[in-house]
């Protein structure tokens, strides 16, 4: 099995990718209150600076400011709250043996942030995500995203990000 290094940097910004097992399901967004709920409970136990998060049907992304660097416990636990939550379903037997339910993918993707460049693009990412898969025409009709608190509190960015980017789609 590979040995994965990740970097052990606190106060660090993490752009994050979580893919459910089954690609192509709905799951998450049919259990959006099951998912809250489990977030909700890991990140008061352990918190974080949530900068961006967007929910699709079978997967998500979001990006962290972190004190610490301890992000797989948190996605381990979130993960896990979320899991138990659901109906057993089939599974194989590779997941019984590492008592797992199968509703994720194993593993999960980290991008640590380099700079408000690299920021900026990650949160435009996160924002345009549900536009790039074709599940609406733009941000904002999206329910399941933190582009609706950025508008709402006044991030000074949020238009100047849309119009760049849409201006770049259609390019």
């Amino acid at each position: 099995m590979p040995n994965y290094l990740r970097p052990r940097l606190s106060n660090a910004t993490v752009f994050f990718t979580v893919t459910l097992q089954n690609r192509g399901s709905t799951t998450l967004v049919d259990n959006i209150d099951t998912l809250r709920t489990a977030v909700a409970q890991t990140l008061s136990e352990r918190p974080v600076a949530i900068d961006a998060w967007v929910v699709l049907p079978d997967h998500m992304h979001c990006m962290w400011t972190l004190p610490d660097s301890d992000y797989s416990t948190r996605w381990r636990l979130i993960k896990s709250r979320f899991s138990s939550a659901l109906p057993c379903g089939k599974r194989r037997p590779s997941h019984i043996a590492r008592q797992e339910r199968g509703v994720w993918q194993g593993r999960f993707w980290e991008h640590h942030i380099r700079d408000q460049t690299d920021y900026d693009a990650h949160l435009t990412y996160c924002w345009w995500n549900p536009v790039k898969h074709g599940l609406v025409e733009h941000p904002k009709d999206w329910l399941f995203s933190s582009v609706h608190r950025d508008v709402r509190f006044g991030d000074g960015h949020a238009e100047v990000r849309e119009i760049t980017h849409a201006t770049e789609v259609q390019a």
